[in-house]
């Protein structure tokens, strides 16, 4: 399953998020922040201050929750995001993205525009029913979101740290019993 530019960069986005929250965290700072939106552009208003930042850190176990749901309640939690803002769908094109939707007014707190975007996001992930593209990181000391969205479904770790540590441990095992 491919989803459109948007969509992933909404998942990419909101997963980020939910991470930053995960020992270490990587949400801490104004300068911290500044990094995530180096990595995801948010066009509209950006006040860049505490108070947003610190909405930003509030969004994030909403977010987790949002994203792992099974289908049905996602959805609840889809059509409760989008029933809490005043919703003003526009076509746009800007920084080198083609035609895509916003679906709050660009002037609209950041937290409630990641919210929104999520939610819209998660739509195409529930009619196409593919939920399972997002789960808990397989390394079992971690809690992190795994995002796949590769072809062949073949993600399961939520970063390379966590991929590299289960293929030494795994390399190590089979070592020891040859």
């Amino acid at each position: 399953m491919n989803f459109t530019d948007d969509t992933e960069e909404a998942l990419r986005s909101a997963v980020w998020l939910v991470n930053s929250a995960e020992d270490p965290e990587t949400l801490e700072t104004l300068a911290d922040y500044d990094a995530f939106l180096a990595d995801f552009p948010y066009s509209g208003r950006l006040d860049r201050d505490e108070a947003e930042l610190a909405a930003l850190r509030e969004l994030r176990s909403r977010l987790r929750t949002l994203l792992l749901a099974p289908r049905d309640e996602m959805a609840e939690h889809v059509n409760a995001a989008l029933a809490e803002s005043s919703l003003a769908p526009k076509l746009v094109r800007h920084d080198g993205m083609d035609w895509h939707l916003h679906a709050v007014a660009d002037d609209r707190p950041l937290a409630e525009r990641v919210l929104i975007e999520t939610a819209m996001a998660l739509i195409d992930v529930i009619r196409s029913d593919e939920g399972s593209r997002i789960s808990i990181c397989a390394d079992d000391t971690c809690q992190a979101l795994a995002l796949d969205l590769s072809r062949n479904r073949s993600k399961r770790y939520c970063s390379t740290t966590c991929t590299n540590r289960n293929a030494v441990a795994a390399y190590r095992a089979r070592r020891a019993t040859a």
